[in-house]
């Protein structure tokens, strides 16, 4: 059998085996055991007369043999948890060749005597037994195989999911830090109860930064982390930052991905309000809408001739994008544009319970 040996168990416990007691997995040999039977009635006779009447014989006893081999490998799945994956393939194609080998036995001394010798089963004991466990083997052998190339391509598609994903959320822009550092610099011999308070609300963001980022978190801990980042802000640009928050009461399902909502908030401040020397207000919504959370993030635009920054909100943008699809697939969407002399980027999320950590 062409399973490559592994002497360590999977580092979560789970085996490469999927759960063959579930309707899609007994649907699934239903369907293969039935086909099966199709082809070696087609291969053996082709539609000779006859042929309704052996495809219905071979198929009872192929689908005796199929729902008994998952039956069997479902009850052995839990005690097969957390042992080695060679454990695992070995004691699986075992049970495979016994449950064969213990059908063919059942098929010929129970169903013979009934029907008469001969009648259902033109064959010798011998050869029946053998025939069936034979292609058991192979057919068992190659099943395994998929198994086992299918769970780990599945781990390995997740792994690098979770990565790329922990990757995307650490992302914090350097200028952010740099000048938060310097504004707390400032501070530290004019003010330094308030340095102490900033530098707090830095850790709470780069702790965010560094969590887990598989769970998306409620839309009220998005809201504390943004209100962190603009404490750090007003620091820095004082009355020039003005917000207006205007936020419909949302249920307990309204989610976000973890800092999803401070970086729109920061493209905002940056390319919106510092290049202006009267600043202005950024305006933050929320509502719910049609079952979905939907955020926009508005700032002012600085004029075509001023001291614009360079356009950076592209990289921030496609960023938070894929995150989102990483945690909502094509139910979540992310869009912007220039309005009416504001840019305005628009979030929408599923609005389910199901997301909340």
């Amino acid at each position: 059998m062409s399973v490559p040996a592994a002497s360590m168990p999977s580092a979560d416990g789970a085996v490469f085996l999927p759960d063959l007691c579930s309707p899609r997995s007994l649907f699934v040999v239903v369907i293969t055991s039935e086909l099966a039977a199709l082809m070696v009635i087609i291969a053996r006779n082709g539609f000779a007369p006859g042929f309704a009447d052996q495809l219905a014989l071979l198929s009872i006893y192929a689908q005796w043999l199929g729902l008994s081999t998952a039956a069997t490998l479902c009850l052995a799945r839990r005690w097969l948890a957390g042992r080695s994956e060679q454990v695992v393939a070995l004691t699986c194609f075992a049970l495979v060749l016994l449950v064969a080998w213990t059908v063919a036995e059942i098929a010929w001394w129970a169903v013979n005597p009934v029907v008469g010798a001969g009648a259902v089963i033109r064959i010798r004991h011998a050869d029946l037994v053998a025939r069936t466990v034979c292609v058991a083997a192979i057919v068992g052998a190659l099943v395994l195989r998929y198994f086992y190339v299918r769970f780990h391509w599945q781990q390995r598609v997740a792994s690098e999911a979770q990565a790329r994903l922990e990757a995307l959320q650490a992302r914090i822009r350097p200028h952010f830090f740099f000048n938060c550092m310097n504004t707390i610099a400032s501070l530290t011999r004019s003010d330094p109860p308030l340095a102490e308070r900033a530098i707090e609300d830095l850790a709470d963001l780069f702790r965010a930064s560094l969590a887990d980022a598989r769970a998306p978190v409620p839309f009220a801990t998005e809201i504390e982390f943004v209100e962190r980042y603009l404490a750090i802000e007003r620091l820095r640009l004082g009355e020039r930052l003005a917000v207006d928050w205007r936020l419909d009461p949302l249920p307990a399902g309204a989610c976000l991905p973890r800092l999803s909502l401070q970086p729109l908030v920061e493209n905002a401040i940056y390319h919106g309000i510092e290049p202006l020397r009267g600043g202005g207000t950024v305006i933050i919504t929320a509502r719910g809408i049609d079952g979905a959370l939907e955020v926009t993030v508005d700032n002012p635009l600085a004029p075509a001739d001023g001291a614009r920054h360079h356009a950076g909100n592209r990289i921030a943008l496609n960023n938070l994008r894929q995150r989102l699809g990483a945690h909502f697939g094509a139910a979540a969407a992310l869009d912007a544009g220039e309005r009416n002399g504001r840019y305005v980027v628009r979030l929408r999320v599923p609005l389910t319970s199901e997301h909340a950590s």
